[in-house]
């Protein structure tokens, strides 16, 4: 059992493990309680089963809470995998693992438990003690991740560098975790003022208020923002597991830093006088990042098409697609981030820029659907990408790998293209003649996204089978572990 709990809370894959069956356990039961479960009468029952407390003037507080939890946890995965991928003192490694190991899952359980079950105020102490805990271990990643340390400076010309060897990709997810502590407070700072004139909202509830106070638009930056954020540093994680490197990384690392700097100055301008410019800000700031993004894909999409097609003098244009698609955990992470363009990306830009001329025509209840789709969008599409990472850490193989990876990519962008399709549909079709397709469409949504959490319980099932194995494949997962650690 010291062994299995070793495993689980102190090695990187174990604790991923813990991280992503704690957020498919809270989705699993708390998606019960969605709009399409309560017309079957799955909510209603899941309430009475639980016995939960639910008071509907409460509803927009609950959500708040259930989006924390799981994004708490989502964060925790990030900071697992940066604090295995990149070099730092064994005291920061650890201390921040246990931190915010703690603190997530005090966020989630008590966080979860004061809002379903009851306000027991202890409950709630408990879940702002989590996320306090969050942030102290926030502040001791970006003390170990400062880059201008002499140990961490990168001596392969290979990679963006500066000419005295400072490891600018270091420099990339420095400012990322910097920006991400800072954007906190953004969030931190209303939600002290509780009690004192302060009330919970969603975002999609007050957009076309014409006026709003400086607290609406902190919690509405702060919301753009650590989404944001999170995409960045993803992408920033899967950068550093593909080796990206060469002459695209060394023009993308220096985008990525101005793009997270500027798109964060644009954002906190939001709560201030220059709100009315703040967007134009954002938009500048965000394109920087998007083509570092797109430089890694074009990277690595190149790396896979000359691999598969070495042994081919002169390959065609087939024989390039199949090099390209032949290992869905490689292709997967980088086509989901451009999917991600298609689904949330360019679809923002474009609702920004014909705000007035088209979406403010809309009712109040299509451009809510347009938004709240949006954000869903772009946090499931983050974590359809941590699945694939998890999977090739798994060192899943064959048609196991095959069958893991492109089922995670085909159900995910069946959800997320219904989604897409269901926000924009008034552009194409009247509510008059709407129902066939919302009918369709509902379908498509509910099929993507049940089956891809069939299928991470599939996986979860696997896991714990595993663990009770007095040699499963989870002992061999920590000594390679240790052996690896060992080498640094």
């Amino acid at each position: 059992m010291a062994k299995r709990l070793s495993y689980l809370f102190h090695s990187t894959k174990g604790l991923i493990l813990v991280a992503i069956a704690m957020i498919g356990l809270e989705t699993a039961i708390f998606g019960m309680l969605a709009g399409p479960m309560a017309e079957m009468g799955v909510r209603d029952f899941v309430i009475r089963v639980l016995k939960m407390n639910l008071v509907q003037a409460e509803r927009e507080g609950r959500i708040i809470i259930l989006y924390h939890s799981i994004a708490m946890a989502v964060v925790a995965i990030e900071t697992y995998m940066i604090t295995s991928l990149l070099k730092m003192k064994e005291f920061y490694k650890l201390a921040v693992r246990v931190l915010i190991t703690v603190g997530y899952m005090l966020t989630m359980i008590f966080g979860m438990g004061f809002a379903y079950w009851g306000h027991n105020w202890a409950l709630h102490g408990l879940y702002i003690t989590g996320l306090s805990l969050i942030f102290f271990a926030g502040v001791l990643l970006v003390i170990a991740l400062w880059p201008w340390n002499k140990e961490y400076y990168q001596p392969d010309i290979a990679y963006a560098r500066t000419k005295k060897g400072v490891d600018i990709e270091r420099v990339a997810f420095f400012a990322t975790a910097l920006t991400t502590v800072i954007s906190a407070l953004f969030g931190a700072i209303p939600g002290s003022f509780y009690g004192n004139g302060f009330e919970t909202f969603m975002a999609q509830d007050i957009i076309r208020l014409p006026e709003k106070t400086v607290m609406e638009y902190s919690v509405i930056g702060h919301l753009h923002i650590m989404l944001a954020l999170i995409a960045i540093m993803i992408t920033l994680i899967i950068g550093r597991w593909l080796n990206f490197k060469g002459i695209l990384h060394k023009v993308a690392m220096p985008l990525m830093i101005l793009g997270t700097i500027v798109l964060n100055l644009g954002v906190w301008g939001v709560a201030t006088p220059l709100e009315p410019i703040a967007h134009m800000i954002i938009y500048v700031g965000a394109t920087p990042s998007m083509l570092a993004a797109l430089l890694l894909l074009i990277w690595e999409w190149g790396r896979l098409i000359r691999e598969g097609t070495a042994h081919i003098r002169k390959p065609n244009l087939g024989q390039k697609i199949s090099a390209l698609v032949r290992d869905p955990l490689r292709f997967g992470p980088l086509w989901q981030m451009l999917f991600m363009n298609f689904t949330t990306s360019f679809i923002g830009i474009f609702m920004a820029v014909k705000l007035a001329e088209i979406f403010r025509v809309w009712p109040a209840h299509e451009e809510r659907i347009e938004l709240t789709g949006h954000w869903h969008v772009l946090s499931a599409i983050i974590a359809t990408i941590i699945l694939l990472y998890y999977g090739d850490m798994l060192g899943l193989k064959g048609k196991i790998r095959k069958w893991y990876g492109w089922s995670i990519i085909i159900l995910s962008d069946i959800a997320f293209g219904a989604v897409t399709i269901f926000e924009m549909k008034r552009l194409f079709i009247t509510e008059a003649v709407q129902q066939p397709l919302v009918n369709g469409l509902m379908y498509a949504i509910d099929f993507g996204l049940g089956m891809l959490l069939l299928l991470l319980a599939i996986v979860m099932v696997w896991r714990l089978v595993d663990l009770f194995k007095k040699e499963g494949r989870w002992t061999e997962e920590v000594d390679h572990e240790l052996s690896e650690e060992v080498t640094i």
